[in-house]
């Protein structure tokens, strides 16, 4: 989601959600001597005896009795909730406002070709506009492939892939579009996001690949006119917010000068209550931060959950954007928890952004081989809060269950969905590993700095989480 800079948060870097570019999953080499893992075991269980799996439940509870839309009152109130329980344990929580461009969805999505109507979306942050014209094969829409072609006056019909939606819909333009239908290249629905409001933008809607391959033979038969309309779609400045919470080391003389964030996004997206998505990895960090606060620890532990996620990535790369280089220095780790409880999804993995394992990984898997006697597999996903921090070379990744629920990003996504077994679980493996590496006298794996790197086109697709 690109957007302009302002204390708007730039979605040049843009959306939480992403295309997964890699299924295969790398787990550790099971190497654990016997008497370290006795000794790990028994600090373990300092964390797992503390752990209330109810405590998650309630919360996701709460938060999930309506939609919690970034820049509505809904999310303040969700926001304002995150304080108050952060606050009943102790902790000096903050509501951190920022401001980001929003985008209501457009009321009406059109399109028809050749005496057929079809079933499109609109990408989030297109414009309205009802256009009228010939349809033209625009391949994968890239610069190269437009170089000699005169899109003037047509309606540009592009493949998703190599570039983003964004890009794509920008190029077009660029050559004189009108309007641009993008199709999907794997079976299933097409539901994106340009990445940010642009006023090179023109009308966008999104096909599943069946649809827009049919247009292709249509175009390729003979000329083939279509109409493309949307409705009610609007740009506006907007609020949403973090919410923070720290806890300084209090082993003051083992001070490591270290810190590790626990994070996760609290907004959902507009008709769904978002339990799974993320009330689940919300209520895990606030359980978490209380489970956490009494423990004797040598490192600095911040808590906290962004706005905006779902509408490009907003809140967290606010947060990032904030931190002083010193901060990034000392950050060592970034355990980023969305989509942690559903009972209808699929194993829990760890996604990094460029798919290498790092020092949350490793911790990670270190923390599930000694609790259930394998490694969580790893591999490469953006989609989430993760990313900026790995972009600013913090080493994050995103814990997930793996494939999403049917529920994704429905009306569906609610309390009776959600499994205490698997928030026990996640809840064990994160908590036992970051106090394996906080607590006083931590062993394992050494502290591993990552390089800024700017992630792939993980980040411009909305169509998987």
């Amino acid at each position: 989601m690109k957007r302009t800079k302002k204390t708007i948060v730039s979605v040049a870097l843009a959306t939480s959600l992403a295309l997964s570019i890699s299924s295969t999953y790398t787990a550790a080499a099971p190497a654990t001597q016997a008497s370290a893992s006795q000794a790990y075991n028994a600090v373990d269980k300092k964390v797992l005896n503390k752990i209330n799996v109810d405590n998650i439940y309630n919360d996701i509870e709460y938060l999930a009795k309506t939609p919690r839309v970034a820049g509505t009152a809904a999310e303040h109130k969700a926001a304002w909730y995150i304080q108050k329980k952060l606050k009943s344990f102790g902790y000096k929580a903050n509501v951190e406002p920022f401001t980001f461009v929003g985008y209501t969805e457009a009321s009406k999505v059109e399109l028809s070709a050749d005496g057929t109507s079809y079933s499109p979306s609109a990408f989030t942050y297109s414009i309205n506009g009802n256009v009228s014209a010939e349809v033209v094969d625009a391949g994968l829409g890239t610069k190269e492939e437009l170089t000699n072609q005169d899109l003037t006056g047509k309606i540009a019909l592009i493949q998703r892939g190599s570039i983003s939606f964004g890009e794509k819909v920008l190029n077009a333009a660029e050559k004189g579009a009108k309007a641009v239908i993008i199709y999907n290249n794997a079976d299933g629905e097409l539901n994106g996001t340009l990445g940010g409001a642009n006023d090179g933008y023109v009308p966008a809607v999104a096909l599943p690949k069946a649809e827009g391959e049919q247009l292709l033979e249509k175009i390729k038969a003979g000329n083939l006119t279509a109409t493309v309309n949307i409705e009610g779609a609007e740009v506006s400045e907007r609020i949403s917010y973090n919410v923070t919470a720290t806890k300084s080391p209090t082993e003051k003389k083992r001070n490591t000068d270290d810190i590790i964030v626990i994070g996760a996004h609290h907004d959902s997206v507009e008709g769904a209550p978002g339990a799974n998505d993320d009330a689940s990895g919300t209520a895990m960090v606030i359980e978490l931060a209380r489970v956490l606060k009494s423990l004797p620890t040598d490192t600095e532990l911040r808590f906290v959950t962004f706005g905006a996620e779902e509408l490009g990535l907003i809140g967290s790369q606010e947060y990032v954007d904030g931190l002083s280089h010193d901060e990034k220095d000392r950050i060592v780790g970034m355990f980023n928890l969305d989509m942690v409880g559903s009972r209808d999804a699929g194993d829990l993995v760890l996604k990094t952004a460029d798919g290498k394992a790092n020092f949350v990984t490793k911790l990670a898997q270190a923390s599930s081989l000694r609790l259930n006697g394998a490694a969580t597999p790893y591999s490469e996903g953006g989609r989430s809060d993760h990313v900026p921090f790995a972009e600013a070379g913090i080493p994050a990744a995103l814990f997930i269950h793996d494939p999403a629920e049917p529920w994704y990003h429905t009306p569906e996504d609610s309390i009776d969905k959600i499994s205490k077994e698997k928030l026990q679980d996640v809840a064990e493996i994160v908590g036992t590993a970051v106090y394996d590496r906080a607590r006083p006298d931590h062993t394992g794996p050494k502290t591993q700095k990552g390089k800024p790197f700017k992630a792939p086109e993980l980040y411009y697709q909305q169509d998987l989480k």
